[in-house]
Order: structure tokens, then C-alpha cells, then sequence
């Protein structure tokens, strides 16, 4: 076994915890680098010290290599992370011993089209957001599932959301909570301007577009297309985003059997 250390070094700012782990996996006998000093595609699983964000970010990274990851949660609420710091080296004997499982989630891949003919693209665990970018303005959305028109949004912007992801800002918008390992997609309006709309959930197979129409006045709209938070791509009157579930997995070990309701108990 090889295992790649991702540490957040904002979190662990003096490298307490990264040294902790590399003297537990020392003593254990266990072959480890710490990113970037090594190739996350040579390791057997990751360990991803710091809060949901940066298991977020390494999960981004690891989709080429499908390296299974934990997470040492260093940050607040950390519903991704599956240790606590007063326990890990618990967790890595545990590790070392097998015992543990691993799931799959889904991820999404948004790409967008410009008017020009050129494209961008990305990935996420959580969601992909598509929102203001500038003045407060209300934004004019129009939404496509499977080429067939849903609704025009007129709204901060809209949510869209893997079940891995519900917990987040799609929960803060009043979107529902969805169990982690399901496949599906929500769509839900940020700060609708109408009282009667709602998230939508959709299946995992759906193709959601997204256009970016004019402003009330005509006017040109600036919007932002943002990946699990950050990895923004801007995006103007005229530009489309295409959402569907990535053919990439994240893969997130499990050390206990918690159910998903305990975890919603603790955390909320």
C-alpha cells in the first residue's frame, strides 16, 4: 500500500497534523508521500487532511486516477470527512488493516458553449452554480432538460446539485436533502423572484442546459458558472452550460457503518 497525503496547509499551517500522519504511517510500515511531491496517480489511496473544500478540491484531482480518498476533517461541520483529529491514528491502523469500505458518487461535467464556437469544461462532486457575477442584479435563466424547454428563472441564479452535495449550498437555498449514494441531479433556484418555484429533481441521466438570456432592459448579463465553489468560468447574454453526470467517480472511504440519518443528527 501507498498512500498519497493531501494536506491543506492553510489548516495545518505549521504541518502538525501532516507530520502526526507521516510518523504513524512510518511506524506502521506503510510507503507515503505528501502531494505535490509525488504523482497521485502512484498512490493506492489518498488522505485528504483539512474540511469539505479540500476534499472537494483533491476530488477534482483524483478523477482521472480513481484513488480512493479520506478525509481528516480540520475544518467545521465536515460532512465528507470521515476522521476526527483526536483519532487518527486509529483510523490509519484501520486503514492499514482493510477495513473499510468504499463508495462511489456521482460527479457532474458542465461544459460551455460560447457563441464563438470555443468551450470550457469541468467537474464537480458537489454542484455546479450558475450565478451573478458583478452588480446585484436579477438574473434571466433558461432552462433545457433533454432539449426540451422547462422554465425561465428569473433568480440570484440556480443550483445544481449531486445527492453528494445536497448538504451544501443547495440545502442553505431550500433545496431537499438526498442520500449521499443515490444518482440523481436537483435544480434549484437561488432567490427566486416568484413564490411558486421550487427545486426539481431530475434524473441522473437528464441533460440540463442553462442560457444565459438578456436582462429585463436588454441589457447584457454577466454570470458565473462556478465548480464545487471555486474554478469559476464567466459567461455572458447569448452563452450556454451543458450539465450532465460525468462518466468520472469519486470513490470515499468508509470506517464505520454510520447511516446516513446519524450523520444528518450529528451534523445539523
Amino acid at each position: 500500500m501507498r498512500i498519497v497525503i493531501y494536506p491543506n496547509t492553510y489548516k495545518d499551517k505549521d504541518g502538525a497534523m501532516t507530520q502526526r500522519v507521516r510518523a504513524e504511517l512510518t511506524r506502521l510500515g506503510i510507503e507515503h508521500f505528501v502531494f505535490p511531491h509525488g504523482e497521485i496517480r502512484d498512490g493506492d489511496l489518498m488522505l485528504v487532511l483539512g474540511g469539505d473544500g479540500t476534499v472537494l478540491q483533491a476530488a477534482r484531482q483524483v478523477k482521472e486516477y480513481m484513488v480512493p480518498m479520506i478525509g481528516v476533517n480540520m475544518g467545521t461541520l465536515g460532512y465528507l470527512t470521515e476522521i476526527e483529529p483526536s483519532r487518527i491514528e486509529e483510523a490509519l491502523q484501520q486503514i492499514v488493516r482493510g477495513d473499510y469500505t468504499v463508495q462511489l458518487r456521482m460527479m457532474l461535467n458542465g461544459q460551455v458553449f460560447f457563441p464563438s464556437g470555443n468551450s470550457a469544461e469541468n467537474w464537480a462532486l458537489n454542484d455546479i452554480v450558475v450565478s451573478r457575477c458583478g452588480s446585484l442584479q436579477i438574473l434571466a435563466l433558461r432552462i433545457f432538460v433533454n432539449g426540451l424547454f422547462l422554465h425561465d428563472y428569473y433568480a440570484d441564479g440556480v443550483i445544481l446539485t449531486t445527492p453528494t452535495g445536497s448538504t451544501g449550498y443547495n440545502l442553505s437555498a431550500g433545496g431537499p436533502i438526498m442520500e449521499p449514494g443515490a444518482n440523481m441531479i436537483t435544480l434549484t433556484p437561488i432567490c427566486p423572484h416568484t413564490l411558486n418555484q421550487r427545486s426539481i429533481v431530475l434524473s441522473a441521466e437528464d441533460e440540463i442546459v442553462v442560457e444565459v438570456l438578456p436582462g429585463k432592459d436588454g441589457s447584457e448579463q454577466n454570470v458565473e458558472a462556478s465548480f464545487d465553489g471555486t474554478a469559476g468560468i464567466k459567461l455572458r447574454t447569448g452563452d450556454k452550460i451543458r450539465v450532465v453526470r460525468s462518466e468520472k467517480t469519486t470513490e470515499l472511504i468508509r470506517l464505520e457503518q454510520t447511516s446516513f440519518l446519524n450523520v444528518l443528527q450529528e451534523k445539523l
